[in-house]
């Protein structure tokens, strides 16, 4: 369909690429020789008989139509043009992400044409002959990704040059002198990109802001921030705002909502938690099931439609839990203390209120507004606690107290039903086929400094479960409710995994003895179950955890409802958090607006709206990541005489990473530096192999490191192998 002269490929591409370039960036206008030897801005006699050739060579092939004599357009459609995403690689190549084709179009440093790392392009794709790999040229950068890049400054004495930590950014920013500012040498700034001169080789960019020296606490903290450009402090008018509002209980407000102000009320959450989006309501009825409320905190009360205030928290889009603090979503005004369940507190709520027999079955249901007080707050491990002695008494060393004390009997019996009926929901949604990712979490002990001085591991237990089934419910009822009436609506959706992801897992597996099973989508489901139920407590758990994850589709908001599959619901959605996730505020607004009668609502604006926040959450996920990274590096800077025990986690042709096994740290072992042998790389065996010795170096080996550099920059830890654990 596409074949064309192998000139195009294999020979010097310099004139055919560049009047293709030129002619569909004027896709409307014709262009002679001339004109484009002007542009070009060559005038001997061999490079226009050259533009000549390639002119006629290109009209031959049907790539460009000559509209008049000796003038030449771009085919108004062409099927070697493509609009899509830039992949960037860390070796300054990339790859072009484009829906009409199955494999990625590889993009060669030199056909970049200035593109950076998730631009929209427009891509010229090669003809692809039978065992080539597509291969193209960046023709126009459609849209920035971003402008703003956070990096080193290095001042010379009429300019100046910024370069990032950022494996994907393949070039320095030039720095005019008069655009400097007040940065000083060897400053962590961050960077406006505001031009870039075609025949410049790096962009021109000013310095917005100089963020402090290398390696410190709060610069390398507030450049993760920086580098997604996630702000950490809110702007003066929108503090303002918030902290005029009335934040008082009215009696007028109570008599619009339900009262559920005497039925016992409780919250479990982190210990450290400051901002408690959700409560639960507990009673026995007359019939002898249990009406439970999922509370949750009523944010677009005050949060309204077109204030300042929303504008800057729909811009946000999520908060951001970083190691040491937390960037809210909402000012804290709201976040901590006017919206936040605390305890002894009256407070505005959005509920979900259900009737639930002894089989965890819902008999009836109720969304609306309600007021409630909550009775109980609960760390975690004080409900866990109860849970597991059935004791009203909470010990001192779970207590937040920090005394040991004494629950009431109803409170007791309440998280003790409520955990009952929690594990028979679990065990249900599990049986349908829902995939139990209980991925162990690091955390880290941080002096009066911030400073890392331990590291340890958060794991879900009965508490988190009881919270996370009730949470799970609200959601999945909302989404149902909502849905079934057919209206736009703002839903969680997450679409079966990619089978070739699960292939490579079942390929990585199978080399520490487990397997899954693909006969169906259940028994999918039922194997990647019982996988993340054998490596509990296993030297391998965290790099399968891991691996298992990344062969999932990723979850994302949408008004197109397909279901979730990770979850093995046909309707999800987001209701629970609008403290610190805006579709939660979007959803509660949408189902107020659907309770009092309202038309469906603009599924396009919608639609835009799930985009941006879709967006913001992976933003704030790898902000979130990066901070995780850099406090490991800078634990390990600490322990840098330390011998570790390590999982061989990755293995490539340059080294293997290793994961350090009492702290989840991961750093390179470079292979010009495994000294007991030479190794080469196995891509079968995806090991090292010693030429010498054969001894094989592979995923899930355990093996010696010490620490050889922690670059808290860049985040990266690099190993001396010591030994393989015989």
């Amino acid at each position: 369909m596409r074949k064309k002269n192998k000139k195009l490929g294999k020979k010097d591409k310099s004139f055919a690429q560049k009047i293709l370039k030129i002619l569909s960036q004027n896709a409307n206008r014709p262009f002679n020789y001339k004109q484009i030897a002007a542009i070009l801005e060559v005038d001997d006699t061999k490079s226009r008989n050259e533009i000549i050739k390639d002119l006629k060579i290109l009209a031959a092939q049907k790539v460009i139509i000559e509209s008049e004599p000796g003038r030449y357009l771009v085919k108004a459609i062409s099927q070697d043009y493509y609009e899509g995403t830039i992949d960037m690689t860390s070796r300054r190549t990339a790859y072009f992400i484009c829906d009409e084709f199955e494999e990625d179009v590889f993009i060669p440093t030199n056909n970049l044409n200035h593109a950076l790392d998730k631009d929209k392009v427009k891509v010229y794709v090669y003809n692809r002959r039978k065992g080539k790999k597509p291969e193209g040229e960046v023709i126009e950068v459609l849209e920035r990704a971003k402008s703003e890049f956070v990096g080193v400054i290095d001042i010379q004495k009429n300019f100046a040059f910024v370069t990032t930590a950022n494996a994907k950014m393949y070039t320095d920013i030039f720095i005019p002198k008069d655009k400097i500012g007040a940065a000083q040498q060897g400053d962590v700034v961050l960077v406006n990109i505001d031009d870039w001169p075609k025949k410049a080789d790096s962009p021109f960019g000013s310095v917005i802001k100089v963020l402090g020296k290398p390696g410190e606490h709060d610069t390398e903290i507030h450049a993760i921030l920086a580098e997604y450009g996630l702000p950490y402090e809110f702007p003066a008018e929108v503090e303002n705002y918030a902290q005029k509002l009335d934040t008082s209980i009215q009696e007028a407000e109570i008599n619009k909502r339900r009262d559920m102000r005497q039925v016992l009320t409780l919250t479990i959450d982190p210990k450290d938690a400051k901002d408690f989006d959700d409560a639960l309501s507990f009673q026995v009825l007359d019939n002898g099931n249990y009406e439970i409320g999922i509370h949750i905190a009523d944010v677009s009360h005050y949060v309204q439609e077109g204030t300042i205030l929303d504008e800057e928290a729909e811009r946000r889009g999520t908060s951001v839990y970083l190691v040491d603090r937390v960037v809210p979503m909402l000012p804290e005004v709201l976040s901590n203390f006017a919206c936040s369940l605390r305890p002894n507190e009256e407070k505005y709520t959005f509920s979900a209120v259900f009737e639930i027999d002894s089989k965890a079955q819902v008999i009836n249901q109720w969304f609306g507004r309600t007021v409630i007080y909550s009775d109980q707050r609960f760390a975690y491990e004080e409900a866990q606690s109860i849970i597991e002695s059935k004791s009203a008494v909470i010990p001192v060393e779970v207590s937040l107290t920090g005394q040991s004390y004494t629950v009431d009997e109803p409170v007791i019996e309440a998280v003790l039903k409520l955990d009952e009926l929690a594990k028979i929901m679990r065990s249900k949604r599990l049986a349908n086929g829902a995939i139990s990712f209980d991925k162990v979490e690091v955390k880290f002990n941080l002096n009066e400094q911030d400073e890392p001085i331990g590291v340890y591991f958060k794991v879900s237990k009965d508490a988190n479960h009881l919270i996370e089934e009730f949470m799970l419910l609200a959601n999945k009822k909302v989404a149902e409710f909502i849905g079934k009436q057919k209206k736009t609506f703002v839903y969680r959706i997450h679409d079966e995994p990619n089978e070739d992801k699960l292939f490579n897992l079942q390929g990585i597996i199978s080399k520490f003895g487990y397997s899954l099973n693909f006969k169906s989508k259940t028994d999918i489901s039922k194997s990647l179950n019982l996988l993340l139920q054998n490596v509990i407590g296993k030297k391998e758990q965290n790099l399968v955890d891991t691996l298992a994850i990344r062969s999932m589709s990723k979850a994302k908001y949408s008004t197109e409802n397909i279901g979730h599959y990770g979850l093995a619901f046909d309707y999800y959605s987001h209701f629970t958090s609008p403290i610190r996730r805006y579709p939660d505020v979007m959803v509660h607004r949408l189902l107020q607006y659907y309770l009092d009668g309202g038309k469906s609502a603009d599924q396009e604006l919608y639609e835009e709206k799930c985009e941006h926040a879709s967006n913001m959450e992976a933003l704030a996920t790898n902000a979130e990541r990066d901070s995780i990274k850099y406090m490991q590096v800078k634990y390990m800077k600490d322990h840098a005489d330390q011998e570790f025990l390590g999982v061989i986690s990755g293995v490539t042709e340059w080294g293997i990473y290793v994961e350090i096994v009492e702290n989840k740290c991961e750093g390179m072992c470079r292979i010009r530096e495994i000294k007991d042998d030479y190794y080469t790389f196995d891509e079968k065996q995806y090991a090292l192999v010693g030429e010498v010795s054969h001894k094989i170096l592979q995923l899930g080996d355990e093996v010696f490191v010490k620490v050889k550099n922690a670059d808290l920059v860049k985040k990266q830890l690099d190993f001396h192998f010591i030994r393989k654990n015989e």
